[in-house]
Order: structure tokens, then C-alpha cells, then sequence
């Protein structure tokens, strides 16, 4: 039964994760690094090679435009993968320093309504069902603006997108406590998010970054809430230590990543309809194997959690045995479920160990050698 609900699981990876990256101070060259969308899939493609349970890649416009999104999606067919997820990209033009869909100037708001609705169009020629949005729009100095008219700004904008979504689209929302506003953020939590959502219908659903929150936000709550309410769509997972340091998923606190996925699989939210999405960047690390040890950590924890004696649990929870309660989850976090989840890789045709089996593949020596010349793929490109 959890091998089972194990070999369905999805988890998608974003396309930026296999370009060069780095913080404010530095961008690092890798070698081997892609130099076009068409690469980066390539690269995916290995991810769900060697794990099986990765088979869609997230793209981020205009980071991967190209000429022909039909042809992209043939050669990622090709590969074996498929396109997940559009980003949208309302945060880096010039024109975009006071905010985007909730600029003072309505030809700015123009602007990157257009952008939206472009990836909107995107989704059509891809095949996407989903459409994720992050706006960084906000203001740094009390009386910059009025925060009740960027709010209106902002549901037109939304409602505007909602409304060109077509048969089985969606768009998620993603809300992020600050960076790079600092006073207001026009979408800074998930009831913020969850409100605009709420006002718009069923095609618009909340996306949960696990680094966006604040020091000690209890993230398993908000999950347990939104599933509650049918408005989880889904996930940006990574980690942080301070803020949104977009770590691996699963380093800096694993037992979170445990309990998210608790409470995802209790609320019934372990399905094809929540995207399971990582969100990282791989600055100091290697791109292909940080990507692969993501997904292994989202698997154990997801093993861990179909392990929990859910009967057990709910009969301490009813006797009101506290310590009970708390041992039978701990019971389930405690177990090593490596070996469980390398038996189920052998019986999928998989090489019980990804890590391994990619070193050892050839790939990177091939790629390093290849990809030499012409402008390599980074963060914002």
C-alpha cells in the first residue's frame, strides 16, 4: 500500500534550478551548466531518469522564452518529461521598480497584465495546466502609497488573468513576508493570498513557498488550513535557515518537511491536483545531483508520513494521551525508510541509489564537455 501511493508520487522541477546561480554579491559558473531552455530540460529529464518521480519541469518566462513553446514541449516529450508549471516574470524590468499590477501608472499595470496573459498563452501551446504568480510588488517607506488602492490594483489584475484562464487551467498564487519590498509587500502571507483566491472561484488557488514565511510560522498549520478550505494548489518547496534562502528542501529542518507532508496526506492533499514543486537554487552546489537529492528528500519524508499508525493516533487523540499521540508520530519519523524506498526503485527498474547511479552515469563528463562556448544559463536569463 505505501510502495504504491510512493510510485505515484510527482514532484516537479524548476528549470532555473540547472542554471548558474549565486546571491547579490556573486553569480558561479558550473561547468556544464545549459545554455538554452532545450538544455535545461535535458537536464530535468535526468533528475526523473534516475528517481522516476519527476517527470514534469517547471519553466520561467522570459528566463526561457523561445521561438516555438509546441516545440519545446515536443523535445521535453522526447526526453521523456513534460512542462509543468509557467512562472511569470513581473520583477525585473526597469519599469517595474515601484511594482508591477499594482503600479501607480496604469501603463506599467498594462504592461505586466500583458506579460500574464502572455503566459496564459504560453500554457495553451505547452499543454500547462498551471499558471504560478509571484508579484514583489510593495513599497519600502510608509506613505509611498495607498496600500488599500494597491490591493484593488492588484484583484483587478488578478481577476483579469482568472478570467483568460481556459478548460482545466488554474493559476496559483504565491505570497512571500518581504524581499525585495520592505515595508508592504502586496502579497506578504497566505491569508492575503487566500482572500483573493476566495473572491475569484475555483480556478485560483494558494501556492505555498516553505521559505516565505516568517521565524517560527508554523507552515504545517497553514497547509492543514488551505487543504481544509480546498484552496491548497500547491507547493514551492526549498529551505531556509533565515529567510528565503531557497535551500534543498529537507536541510535545514527535515522534520518540518515530515510534518507538512503529515498533515498534506491526512487533509487529503496527496494528489495529482497539488503540485509538488521544488524551488531552488543550487549556488555552491552541484545543479543535476542537488536536484536528485532534493526529490530524495521529499520522498523519505513522504515515507515517513504514510507510515504514521494513523488509528493509533487518533485513539490517543481521543483519550486525550499526549505523549501517546506525539509517540506514535515520532515512532513513524524515527524509522530509516532508505532501504524501503531503494527496494521500490529496483522494482520500478531503477538503480536503488540516484546519487550513485548519476555519478556514475557519465552525464556530467559528457555535458561539461560538450556545453563549452556560448552564453551559459543563469539565474534571470
Amino acid at each position: 500500500m505505501i510502495k504504491d501511493l510512493l510510485r505515484k508520487q510527482r514532484i516537479e522541477t524548476p528549470s532555473w534550478a540547472y542554471g548558474n546561480s549565486g546571491t547579490r554579491f556573486k553569480v558561479f559558473a558550473q561547468q556544464g551548466v545549459p545554455r538554452d531552455p532545450y538544455e535545461k530540460i535535458a537536464d530535468a529529464a535526468q533528475v526523473h531518469r534516475f528517481t522516476g518521480v519527476a517527470p514534469t519541469v517547471a519553466l520561467h518566462i522570459p528566463w526561457d522564452k523561445v521561438s516555438s513553446y509546441a516545440d519545446l514541449a515536443r523535445h521535453a516529450a522526447e526526453l521523456g518529461v513534460g512542462i509543468g508549471a509557467i512562472n511569470s516574470n513581473v520583477f525585473q524590468d526597469d519599469d517595474y521598480k515601484l511594482g508591477s499590477v499594482t503600479h501607480p501608472d496604469p501603463a506599467v499595470r498594462a504592461k505586466a497584465l500583458a506579460h500574464l496573459l502572455e503566459c496564459v498563452d504560453i500554457m495553451d501551446e505547452t499543454g500547462s495546466d498551471t499558471l504560478k504568480l509571484w508579484f514583489s510588488d510593495g513599497t519600502n517607506y510608509p506613505g509611498q502609497d495607498d496600500i488599500r488602492a494597491r490591493q484593488d490594483r492588484l484583484a483587478e489584475a488578478l481577476s483579469a488573468v482568472y478570467e483568460r484562464l481556459g478548460e482545466g487551467q488554474r493559476f496559483l498564487l504565491e505570497y512571500k513576508l518581504f524581499e525585495p519590498a520592505f515595508y508592504v509587500t502586496d502579497v506578504p502571507d497566505w491569508g492575503t493570498a487566500y482572500a483573493h483566491c476566495m473572491r475569484l472561484g475555483p480556478k485560483a488557488e494558494v501556492v505555498v513557498d516553505t521559505g516565505h514565511h516568517a521565524p517560527g510560522t508554523n507552515i504545517e498549520f497553514i497547509v492543514a488550513f488551505l487543504l481544509r478550505e480546498g484552496k491548497l494548489g500547491g507547493f514551492d518547496f526549498n529551505s531556509r535557515f533565515y529567510a528565503d534562502d531557497d535551500l534543498m528542501v529537507g536541510a535545514a529542518d527535515p522534520f518540518q518537511l515530515f510534518r507538512i507532508m503529515f498533515e498534506v496526506i491526512g487533509g487529503g492533499g496527496y494528489t495529482e491536483r497539488t503540485a509538488f514543486m521544488l524551488d531552488q537554487c543550487h549556488n555552491i552546489e552541484p545543479k543535476i545531483p542537488g536536484q536528485i537529492r532534493s526529490v530524495m528528500n521529499v520522498q523519505e519524508a513522504t515515507a515517513k508520513a504514510l507510515l504514521v499508525d494513523r488509528d493509533a493516533l487518533a485513539a490517543a487523540q481521543r483519550e486525550g494521551d499526549v505523549l501517546g499521540a506525539n509517540a506514535v508520530l515520532m515512532d513513524a519519523y524515527n524509522t530509516d525508510v532508505r532501504p524501503l524506498l531503494a527496494e521500490l526503485r529496483e522494482e520500478m527498474g531503477l538503480a536503488p541509489d540516484p546519487m550513485a547511479a548519476y555519478a556514475g552515469s557519465g552525464y556530467f563528463e559528457k555535458i561539461a564537455a560538450d556545453r563549452v562556448g556560448g552564453n551559459q544559463a543563469g539565474w534571470g536569463a
